[in-house]
């Protein structure tokens, strides 16, 4: 009889333990030309048009993600612990080192996908990927069919084919990247199972291989037994096991060729071959070989690729917004084009018009506003129906049902000082109210009672304060200016001066302001920005001091020597502005009149060819002074960051922050005439005074916030100017004429 212990050996089970399913097939189709891509683009199209609904669906990319993320570092993990005479494929050999980069875009989408983005995406009804995203299906179409390997030029064809029999909505264009990333780590995903699948069928070979070899060393007469067991264990035949099974029977003895006879006698039972399972497993590592490597490349190309230069390129809303009769939304820096493309998809997603056709309305308001006005009039510009006044007219356009936070928003700045002032006075004389009525009890004399009530008053007013500016900034939320793109210099017309107004106090100061100056020009070079200060000598007793004339001297000296060192720049690029001391009888002394504002008021009326002989002394090329059109004013220790003037001259000549002089009161009734950015205090600046300890808060270098909320500006657009923007030349003269 047999030995029945090998029958059931103790390492049996472990051998035959339930295998990994083996899932999806890897995305990885028949390989498309460009003009089949095309074609297909468009097939898909016509099947997406009665499939796609755009109800808020569920949210299943993030938890494909997780599980995605869980199976790719199990392989991970596991192939870490691979024993070292056995080898990995070279798919694996990818995957182990590029894993780094597999985690860190899993991070990166799991980051830019919020739970609420994908749920607000049109969503496919039937098919493979019922219930996804219609953009997410769109790209593991184009992943499968190029295996993987992500062109730029080539997805933006396919998308533009597409949009040839139906439109993508924005959300959707911007989507792309994310769905990119999402379908290479499904891919990935879908290829490490096979692997894994793959693996723990060479290690059943190799399992195998090994019983046989001991068998054959300790009882070659038992070798029968150990291939029953084989034939009742339901191995695999699959190529990866057979060509593992095999390789490693050919190294050993040759008395073990007949468990290859009798594998052979196996496959012969269901029309296979040893050769051709062989030749299949060598076909799957090349293709899984390639599937990854094409797939861990296209990653690292997203990253590199501009995707904002793409979206806009397939954007039809775009396209049509590039209409504006004004012709500014071309000019416009991404930033602001971005926010007019948000506008178009509130309107859109709160109507019943499609996004294009929003942008189609909003160029046919602005064309018949434009033949109304004149063409640099705000409302001639397509930004004046989109994000300022003129939405209500195209909310009536689309028919928009208005959400009531935008409701809320809206009345709010139709009507700020009812909300300001309205809510501080009713919080302090309500909480008032209730102080006098909770005093009754106590039989509080009359004058002690009127006196604590005027405290509580008082009081309650600074408590009401602090809860209106705090529901202020919930409520209402702050909003970047638009802007021009001024990133290639500034536009013509825009010619403007950086001045710095300051005092001459010592020769260290003097050197110091010089420097900066420098600095300033070389963070900020352009061909229609200049730069100049404008100064006073100290306070004194009397109208000339012994140190005077070796100041101005210096500071003269300095700015000559500045435009000799930059004169192959240009010739036009430094000034000197000084004025003489005048006696001031309120103060008792001889000064500059009226210090700050003074300079930058009569510094104003020599750029519009006013009285010049308020300054004695003026260097540099007068004759552009005409010309300049903004004034950029810095204090003597305020830096002026890279390409910071060309975004403040960007932000003041767009059409909607241009100045606008109500002609009855004589201010400005529209746009601004001061702009100012947000001023934040340095770390070495914070610790020069005790005042500035107390006024500075928290500093720190914060470079990503780009908005900022602040009461007055939010509710009122006003704000109070702190010496340190831009101004416009004319609106800033007429605005403040004779009014000091």
């Amino acid at each position: 009889m047999l030995n029945t212990q090998w029958r059931l050996p103790n390492w049996l089970p472990a051998v035959t333990r339930p295998r990994l399913d083996v899932g999806e097939p890897p995305l990885r189709g028949e390989l498309f030309s460009a003009e089949q891509l095309a074609r297909h683009a468009k097939s898909l199209a016509i099947l997406h048009q009665n499939q796609v609904v755009t109800r808020r669906g569920s949210n299943q990319l993030l938890a494909r993600l997780v599980e995605n993320e869980g199976i790719l570092r199990a392989f991970n993990r596991s192939s870490l612990h691979v024993n070292a005479n056995r080898r990995i494929t070279a798919a694996a050999e990818w995957l182990l080192d590029n894993f780094y980069l597999i985690e860190e875009q899993i991070q990166m989408t799991r980051r830019h996908l919020p739970r609420g983005y994908s749920r607000e995406l049109p969503r496919l009804l039937n098919g493979a990927s019922r219930g996804m995203p219609r953009v997410y299906d769109i790209v593991l179409e184009l992943i499968s069919h190029v295996d993987a390997q992500i062109d730029v030029s080539m997805l933006q064809a396919f998308i533009e084919a597409y949009q040839t029999v139906v439109p993508l909505k924005l959300g959707e264009l911007w989507a792309i990247p994310i769905m990119l990333r999402l379908g290479l780590i499904e891919n990935l995903q879908r290829v490490t199972t096979r692997l894994t699948r793959a693996r723990e069928d060479r290690d059943l070979a190799d399992l195998w291989v090994e019983r046989l070899r001991e068998m054959a060393e300790k009882r070659p007469s038992h070798l029968v037994v150990v291939v029953a067991d084989m034939a009742r264990a339901s191995l695999p035949v699959s190529c990866s096991f057979v060509a593992e099974y095999c390789q490693r029977l050919s190294l050993q003895s040759p008395v073990l060729h007949f468990a290859r006879s009798w594998l052979e006698q196996r496959l012969v039972e269901q029309g296979l071959s040893i050769e051709q399972l062989v030749h299949q497993e060598s076909q799957h590592q090349a293709a899984d070989q390639v599937s990854v490597s094409h797939s861990i490349a296209s990653l690292r190309q997203l990253s590199a690729s501009d995707w904002k230069e793409f979206v806009e390129g397939l954007s039809e809303v775009e396209a049509v917004l590039r209409q504006d009769p004004a012709g500014v939304y071309r000019d416009m820096d991404f930033a602001t084009r971005d926010r007019y493309r948000h506008s178009v998809e509130f309107f859109a997603r709160h109507s019943s018009v499609p996004e294009a056709e929003v942008a189609r309305r909003a160029i046919q308001l602005t064309e018949v506003a434009a033949t109304k006005t004149a063409p640099t009039d705000r409302t001639a510009h397509v930004g004046h129906f989109l994000i300022d006044k003129g939405q209500t007219l195209l909310g009536q356009a689309v028919d928009v049902q208005w959400p009531w936070r935008s409701v809320l928003d809206r009345t709010l700045h139709r009507f700020p000082l009812a909300f300001y002032a309205g809510g501080i006075a009713g919080l302090t004389l309500l909480a008032t109210f209730g102080f006098v009525r909770q005093s009754g009890p106590y039989d509080v004399p009359g004058w002690r009672l009127v006196f604590f009530t005027v405290v509580f008053f008082w009081c309650a007013s600074q408590l009401s304060v602090a809860l209106i500016n705090w529901l202020s900034m919930l409520v209402v939320k702050p909003r970047l200016l638009p802007r021009l793109d001024c990133s290639a210099g500034i536009r013509p017309g825009c010619r403007t001066m950086v001045v710095v107004p300051t005092l001459l106090t010592s020769g260290e100061g003097v050197r110091r302001l010089l420097e900066a100056l420098e600095i300033h020009y070389l963070a900020n070079r352009d061909a229609l920005l200049h730069f100049a200060l404008l100064t006073d000598f100290q306070d004194a007793a009397t109208e000339h001091t012994p140190g005077d004339e070796a100041l101005l001297e210096q500071v003269r000296l300095g700015i000559q020597i500045l435009s000799d060192k930059y004169r192959s720049d240009r010739d036009d690029l430094f000034f000197l502005f000084h004025r003489p001391r005048r006696w001031n009888a309120g103060e008792v002394l001889w000064m500059g009149y009226e210090r700050k504002r003074g300079k930058l008021t009569e510094f104003n009326a020599v750029l519009r060819g006013g009285d010049r002989t308020r300054f004695s002394e003026i260097l540099g090329r007068t004759e552009i002074l005409q010309s300049i059109q903004y004034v950029i004013t810095l204090d003597t220790d305020t830096q002026l960051p890279r390409d910071a003037a060309r975004q403040l001259v960007g932000t003041m000549a767009h059409p909607l922050n241009r100045p606008q002089f109500d002609p009855i009161h004589g201010v400005v009734a529209e746009g601004y005439s001061i702009l100012q950015p947000r001023v934040g205090v340095s770390l070495p600046s914070s610790r020069r005074s005790w005042f500035v300890r107390l006024f500075s808060g928290d500093v720190g270098i914060d470079p990503y916030t780009r908005e900022v909320s602040d009461v007055y500006q939010d509710l009122f657009h006003e704000g109070s100017f702190i010496g340190k923007g831009i101004y416009d030349v004319d609106a800033f003269h007429r605005a403040l004429r004779g009014r000091f």
